[in-house]
């Protein structure tokens, strides 16, 4: 199927889906990306539902912005990693059984397994503060700093088999300025992501994004 025709095809969805789109969190930490999805959603910009917020932490503050607006949530901790498999199992159950559609690393610091991304094949979305493929991993904004770059930025993508890999869904620049302190910059990228990712998730929700033949992802009306 050609660009033309799957961006047709994902028009089309867009103008059938009049449900909220069910979303599963994942996240690891303070939920600051989880609580400016939840913001969007609840200002009616975003046409979804949080059905379950998983976190890897059970300290993670975004555990209590989620019972906050009413979530339901879900703690692991380090002994259930310690098998991989099995975490990975139990999110996936955990997430299905909610009725999630689509999956949403918010802040998640581990990599997702297989059995999660069967259970969603490309429906896992992942938030990384970088211009992917550049900056990698986990310190990707303190990589971009100590390179010198004089732009990064953010990226979502869906997430696959290969750590910060994936097709991209969208990108934004986000400048190194001069005199920026590595803290000066994470505020800032973190400033847009609180936008790109419920926009994406919004994009999403109205049954806008498709991939192509390529693996190339095509967002219908953009």
């Amino acid at each position: 199927m050609g660009k033309k025709a799957q961006a047709a095809k994902a028009k089309k969805a867009s103008r059938k889906r009049r449900d909220p789109l069910k979303i599963g969190v994942l996240i690891s930490g303070s939920g600051t990306n989880l609580q400016a999805i939840i913001d969007a959603i609840a200002a009616g910009k975003v046409n979804a539902q949080i059905v379950k917020v998983l976190s890897s932490r059970p300290d993670a503050y975004g555990l209590k912005r989620a019972e906050e607006a009413g979530i339901p949530t879900v703690a692991l901790n380090r002994d259930v990693y310690k098998n991989a498999g099995a975490a990975n199992k139990m999110i996936a159950d955990e997430m299905l059984e909610a009725g999630a559609e689509y999956l949403v690393m918010a802040g998640y610091m581990r990599m997702v397994g297989a059995a999660v991304l069967d259970a969603f094949p490309d429906r896992v979305v992942n938030l990384h503060p970088a211009l992917l493929p550049s900056f990698v991993g986990a310190h990707a904004i303190q990589d971009a700093f100590d390179a010198g770059v004089k732009v990064t930025g953010v990226t979502v993508h869906f997430a696959n088999a290969e750590y910060d890999k994936g097709p991209i869904i969208a990108q934004k620049a986000v400048p190194v300025r001069e005199g920026d302190t590595v803290d000066d910059l994470e505020a800032r990228i973190h400033a847009v992501e609180h936008k790109i990712y419920p926009k994406v998730v919004g994009w999403l929700a109205d049954g806008r994004v498709s991939i192509d033949e390529n693996r190339h992802v095509v967002i219908a009306g953009k």
